[in-house]
């Protein structure tokens, strides 16, 4: 023992484990600083924030389109940009911020294309990642390198717009688990110091907990990485804003017609005024492409301009040029469905990387609601796609294969569902080459033979880095750091800043903001929260723009902040900053892309459509035929987000088919007054005098014998006369399972309530879709579509197996198909009749 002690102290004490331990210590110190910086980074919390800005206000649309008609030969803008979604805005906000002279055109709305269209994420792309790896893709891998980075500036430049978001990976092979943890971690190594926070793994509890309506079935784990998430159309507007700001000239609804060239080189582009007609010419140094999808039709223009500087129109299509030019960009479109919130946790997305056809699906809560919706499907080039019926009846599909058996996923639950349109773009030198197989979402940049500059392909994540590289190859390729007197204009031209421009409202934002909101406008603390996360420090411009509740006048809450829609936060005000503040000129500007609610449920958007179009009305001076017309046109919109036009139709039968315009004025009112009276003289005429009796009985339609029974969902899974219908289709091809009962009975009108539910007839289940096209309302369903719904219902209902089904499973079997394949009811403009009371979205999960 004495030996034994000093040799010990010896070592212990020896130099090299002195070295060992100090290592030790210092790399466990390093590993803990690192852990606990590492993370998102929040904007740091002031006194600033509790008050509002100093003010600004932009120059209205009038005054832009008055500095577009000002440019001349002899005092050009430096660029003029074509396009107004992502990447044409943040084009300008970089040129603008740079000192350049810059004018923006955009044929609809900002961001009316696939820009607000987006699945709403700002990412790498993990798939990318895989492809990368799988394959040894270097351009894959570079770009997943370049969005990690760009994904870091995206969160600080718009801290309020964007925010990270868990991703969760299911897995229900256990050797799959190590491989999507391999894969997570590399995706955080990727990142560098941009990673917002690590990967970890989640035990099958855990993940349950978490995300308690994933199927536990086969559960083995799960493994959750980070992205970021944001609101694709504000943060569009937060970029033209800002490069207003900076300077740039916009002007949405303006289309270029043609363009000019001196020396075979663009200078000029006729542009029209959507909302007049009116027609002009703006003079430019150089051209910008940024139109996305659409880069091809300004390339055909551009191979067809005119050497005269007055750019007018051919005077025949014989006169036009031909166009020299070979298409570049390959339309791929997205589709995405919005589902009630109780789908999904409001702070957890879910991502299936293997779905039947190898497509990816996100499932990701945002703005209240969960999108669900996968991407790269060919797609033709449109202006306002609509998602195609089976494509939604897929993503209903998949959505059931990971979601626990006791949630019903129904086709009425989709509140909307929308198609964008993404350009994936071929290298010019490869343009005979089809299909999307191969093309990546990189960008591109092309110089064509007349000097325009198109930039296209990329992604929402990579929009700062394109416009960076566009805007340092419009500065070589047009000279730009000179100007047209050959004076130097300086370094700052040829450098970009915009890793560290803030957008407009968030300077002085702050993520406690909306209580100081609260305090001062007295709002509901969801509408505050919405506007502090939509607008930024702009929230308290949209705040004084609020009227004050007539019935809070004693004392009550909220004092200010009138919804449009009592299920969603977004308020009157909204619409009058819109207005005033952002450029919006129609009512879709508004329920689309100014506020979400199209996106988020296109009946709730129907609902407001009149009162959002009466306080347009009064701020853009618009008279009763206008209103009329932006109701036509925003529904006719609203039909490519998932509408049905027959619902619109049944919902507004007694007034024309359409929502009714509020009046202002007593003009307007009788006018209103007359075209109703005018409406119940017409249908007097047309059905009688007993239907517009308040004691009209109902009386279905009857259809080849068989009451008509309408594809709708409600309260009841069944209307009146339905049941009648199912049990004659039932008694006709049932079997007869005892002599007591007559195999060709019919009933002739509705038997009582014991009689529909005792029958001694059985029914072969694989007849069951036959007999279901015998009734009408079933009828209209798809084969393919009813099929796969046929199936899913008989399984969840535990008849799988089962040879033959006894009518009271007949009639559960219906009405669990209703439940997941039909819209909802809804609610009648009719004064002498109602319809039932329809059930809160959030409550039903009635959708369109």
């Amino acid at each position: 023992m004495p030996v034994v002690l000093p040799t010990l102290r010896s070592r212990l004490l020896s130099r090299r484990a002195l070295i060992y331990a100090s290592s030790s210590l210092l790399v466990g110190s390093g590993l803990t600083v690192y852990y606990l910086n590492s993370g998102p980074s929040f904007p740091p919390s002031t006194k600033e924030s509790r008050r509002p800005p100093p003010p600004w206000t932009p120059p209205s649309r009038f005054d832009n389109l008055r500095s577009l008609k000002a440019s001349s030969q002899q005092e050009p803008f430096d660029l003029l940009i074509v396009g107004g979604g992502a990447t044409g805005s943040g084009a300008a906000l970089d040129a603008a911020s740079r000192g350049l002279k810059v004018a923006l055109v955009e044929r609809d709305d900002f961001a009316a294309g696939t820009s607000s269209k987006s699945t709403k994420l700002v990412h790498g792309g993990v798939r990318y990642l895989q492809k990368a790896i799988m394959e040894l893709d270097r351009e894959q891998w570079a770009l997943v390198k370049e969005a990690l980075k760009e994904r870091k500036v995206f969160l600080h430049t718009a801290p309020y717009l964007s925010h990270m978001l868990p991703i969760m990976l299911p897995v229900y092979n256990i050797i799959q688990l190590p491989y999507y943890f391999a894969g997570c971690k590399m995706y955080d190594i990727l990142a560098g110091s941009e990673n917002m926070s690590s990967s970890y793994m989640m035990s099958r509890s855990q993940a349950l907990e978490t995300f308690p309506m994933l199927k536990q079935e086969g559960l083995v784990g799960a493994v959750v990485y980070y992205d970021g998430q944001h609101n694709d159309s504000r943060m569009n507007t937060a970029l033209v804003m800002s490069a207003v700001k900076h300077g740039a000239v916009v002007a949405n609804y303006t289309e270029v017609v043609s363009f000019y060239k001196s020396d075979e080189k663009l200078k000029g582009a006729r542009v029209r005024d959507e909302l007049t007609g009116e027609e002009f010419v703006v003079h430019a140094r150089g051209i910008i492409n940024a139109t996305g999808p659409f880069s091809d039709a300004l390339l055909h223009l551009s191979s067809q301009a005119s050497t005269n500087a007055a750019c007018p129109k051919p005077t025949s299509l014989s006169a036009t040029p031909a166009s020299q030019h070979k298409n570049i960009v390959a339309p791929s479109s997205g589709i995405h469905i919005t589902l009630p919130n109780y789908y999904a946790p409001k702070t957890m997305g879910l991502l299936d990387p293997a779905t039947s056809d190898g497509r990816v699906i996100f499932f990701l809560p945002w703005q209240g609601g969960v999108i669900a919706g996968t991407t790269d499907a060919p797609a033709p080039l449109e202006k306002d796609p609509i998602a195609p019926e089976e494509e939604i009846r897929w993503v209903l599909e998949e959505v059931r294969h990971y979601l626990s058996p006791d949630i019903k996923v129904r086709r009425g639950d989709v509140l909307s569902a929308w198609s964008g349109l993404r350009p994936l773009v071929r290298d010019p030198k490869n343009v005979e080459t089809s299909g999307t197989a191969g093309l990546v979402r990189s960008h591109m940049i092309y110089v064509d033979p007349q000097g325009m500059l198109t930039i296209a392909g990329g992604k929402w994540t990579t929009y700062r880095a394109m416009a960076e590289e566009g805007i340092n190859c419009a500065v070589k390729e047009f000279n730009l750091r000179y100007d047209l007197s050959g004076n130097d204009r300086g370094s700052p031209i040829e450098k970009c800043i915009t890793e560290d421009v803030r957008l407009v409202g968030s300077d002085y934002w702050g993520r406690n903001m909306f209580i100081g909101l609260i305090q001062r406008y007295g709002l509901d603390t969801e509408v505050a929260k919405h506007l502090s996360e939509s607008y930024g420090d702009r929230a308290w411009t949209v705040c004084d723009l609020a009227e004050q509740y007539d019935e809070t006048d004693d004392g009550g809450w909220p004092l200010h902040g009138k919804r449009l829609c009592d299920l969603y936060p977004y308020i009157e005000a909204e619409v009058r900053y819109a207005v005033e503040h952002e450029y919006a000129v129609k009512a879709t500007d508004v329920l689309a892309r100014r506020t979400r609610l199209t996106f988020l449920n296109a009946q709730a958007a129907l609902d407001a459509l009149p009162r959002v179009v009466d306080i347009m009305a009064f701020h853009l001076g618009w008279d009763l035929a206008r209103k009329k017309q932006e109701i036509r046109s925003t529904v006719k919109f609203l039909e490519s987000m998932g509408l049905k036009r027959e619902v619109v139709d049944a919902q507004y039968k007694n007034v024309g088919g359409l929502p009714e315009p509020i009046p202002r004025g007593w003009r307007q009112t009788l006018v209103i007054e007359s075209e109703r009276s005018l409406r119940r003289i017409f249908s007097f005429i047309s059905t009688g005098l007993e239907s517009f009796s308040s004691g009209a009985k109902y009386e279905p339609v009857v259809i080849d014998g068989w009451p008509a029974v309408p594809p709708v969902y409600s309260r009841a899974k069944f209307e009146k006369g339905e049941l009648v219908a199912l049990r004659n289709a039932f008694e006709a091809f049932a079997t007869e399972a005892s002599p007591n009962v007559a195999p060709s009975h019919i009933y002739t009108s509705a038997p009582s309530p014991t009689t529909v539910m005792l029958s001694t007839k059985s029914l072969p289940i694989s007849q069951v879709m036959q007999v279901l096209r015998k009734v009408p309302g079933y009828q209209e369903m798809s084969a393919s579509g009813l099929n796969k719904d046929l199936d899913y219902v008989i399984e969840e209902a535990g008849f799988k197996g089962r040879k033959e089904i006894g009518f009271e499973e007949f009639v559960e079997i219906c009405g669990d198909l209703k439940e997941i394949t039909f819209a909802p009811a809804q609610v009648t403009h009719d004064s002498s009749r109602k319809h039932r009371k329809a059930i809160p979205v959030e409550k039903s999960g009635g959708g369109v």
